[in-house]
């Protein structure tokens, strides 16, 4: 008898990749379905209503500076690429000279995008005026 493909050992992986891939579609078209019918769309006069005592709520604009997303996205870049250097620590006398001229390209390509964010003052903190 000739090999069958459910006799490989990641033949289960591929079934629950597949059931992953239509059920999560699934998922999301459902909930969105689900919450369209059952949201209430008469609440915009009760939520600008007076509660209790005071005085009306106004809608303020949003006073948070674009600066702390791009300090924050920055950190995440940077720090997810020093992790990368954890792996090449441990292994470094195994991958000899070649390990480490890879690392040097890294952290030469590391400091280029450094020199990029902060020759375009994504670094400099501007106040709110």
């Amino acid at each position: 008898m000739t090999h069958l493909v459910t006799d490989h050992p990641y033949f289960g992986v591929f079934v629950l990749f597949l059931l992953t891939a239509a059920a999560f579609p699934a998922t999301l078209f459902l909930a969105r379905y689900v919450s369209r019918k059952l949201a209430r769309l008469d609440t915009e006069k009760l939520k600008l209503s007076i509660y209790e005592c005071g005085p009306e709520p106004n809608k303020q604009p949003n006073r948070i500076s674009a600066q702390f997303y791009l300090i924050a996205l920055l950190f995440i870049l940077f720090d997810v690429e020093i992790i990368f250097m954890f792996p090449w620590a441990i292994d470094f006398k195994l991958l000899g000279w070649f390990g480490f001229a890879e690392m040097i390209l890294f952290i030469v390509l590391l400091a280029i995008g450094f020199i990029y964010a902060w020759k375009k003052g994504a670094l400099e903190w501007h106040s709110i005026k």
